[in-house]
């Protein structure tokens, strides 16, 4: 199939995945208004185009850290990649190292956080959820730093996982439980089903074995700020905090010496009652002022939503669902043509602003 956009994206996903793992992907908390209303607030954001300022010469390319991406987006950690297609997760990484961009490997992603370490050719940030079981989280940092990772991303916006009425309607569960629903929903979809029993049952490959067993629907509500500390004193690297909507909350991170705040509404899978992510990202760049680095994901779906999310003061944009939903649709080339559309996109729309860079992207960008 041809991908030109986020919609082709997701009915092609619509129709190749099974029910309960195309909503699974797709679901959001509650009825999915808090999902629904950021979406609506970041489309109507207004650009203001400007003229004749000689764009010939543009670049997307933007300096993270001590890098340069060729692209000004990266890939938010998404847990079990490998329900989309089942080489996502290696798809995803081999793109990060082709475009030198961060590729987020979840705490329950179905590949290894060594193998993804080595596929992203040293691209691979770890994602941790921030529990309040010290004696968890130490030998994942081990293993990170064995494997040479030197960006960790502490996810605390789950002290309970959200309820999402669609996984629970269709009985979603990992590792999967098969039920009559379960196998007539599989066997309606045998492209996909034959095609994942062929590379072996999705799991969560960071655990099992030595490594213990890990619960998704478990309760991390222990975690807190003296957790936090202890996970600074103990990671040497780079640390970034994922799942921040409130500026006060954003002030302290600063304050216990965190690298990145990365200003996310978990994709609207938390709170349906959210602040808008969006919004937030804008107030927390007001309070913190213009150098402190802050990512952001939730919500995008274009190349002009990229833009609107550097305008209104991101340093860096992360992708979930919409990469997802390409994996699904047409696996590596469905990959490859999304994000050949988001950089166009993202590229035509600092043109068409007339501006020449991402880093030149503010609020004067903004009607």
């Amino acid at each position: 199939m041809t991908i030109h956009c986020f919609e082709d994206a997701r009915r092609g996903a619509r129709r190749r995945l099974p029910w309960m793992v195309f909503d699974y992907i797709d679901g959001a908390a509650g009825d999915g208004q808090g999902e629904a209303s950021n979406r609506q607030t970041l489309r109507d954001i207004r650009l203001m185009p400007r003229v004749l300022n000689n764009v010939m010469q543009r670049s997307v390319a933007v300096n993270l850290f001590d890098q340069q991406c060729e692209l000004p987006f990266g890939v938010a950690p998404m847990g079990m990649c490998r329900l989309a297609n089942p080489m996502a997760d290696r798809a995803l990484a081999e793109m990060a190292a082709r475009h030198k961009v961060p590729v987020g490997v979840s705490t329950v992603s179905s590949s290894s956080l060594e193998d993804m370490a080595k596929w992203s050719e040293g691209q691979a940030w770890f994602q941790l959820y921030c529990s309040g079981n010290q004696g968890g989280i130490d030998p994942l940092l081990a293993r990170c730093k064995a494997a040479g990772y030197e960006t960790l991303v502490v996810t605390v916006d789950v002290p309970e996982v959200g309820r999402r009425p669609r996984e629970l309607r269709r009985g979603f569960k990992m590792p999967f439980k098969m039920g009559p629903s379960q196998f007539f929903d599989f066997a309606c979809h045998p492209r996909w089903s034959l095609g994942t029993l062929a590379k072996g049952a999705p799991k969560l490959a960071n655990f099992g074995g030595v490594h213990g067993e890990f619960d998704r629907t478990a309760s991390r509500a222990g975690a807190d700020w003296t957790l936090l500390s202890e996970i600074r004193e103990k990671w040497q690297g780079r640390l970034v905090v994922k799942g921040v909507l409130n500026v006060e909350d954003a002030k302290k991170l600063v304050s216990v010496g965190v690298d990145a705040i990365q200003v996310s509404s978990h994709g609207g899978r938390q709170l349906n009652s959210s602040l808008d992510a969006i919004t937030a990202l804008r107030d927390i760049r007001a309070a913190l002022g213009p150098d402190f680095p802050l990512f952001y994901d939730s919500g995008i779906q274009s190349g002009e939503d990229v833009a609107k999310a550097y305008a209104l003061g991101a340093d860096f944009v992360f992708l979930g669902r919409v990469l997802s939903f390409a994996l699904a649709a047409d696996g590596r080339r469905g990959l490859h043509q999304m994000v050949d559309v988001l950089h166009r996109e993202t590229d035509i729309t600092l043109a068409q602003l007339g501006v020449t860079s991402m880093d030149a992207l503010g609020q004067s960008n903004l009607a």
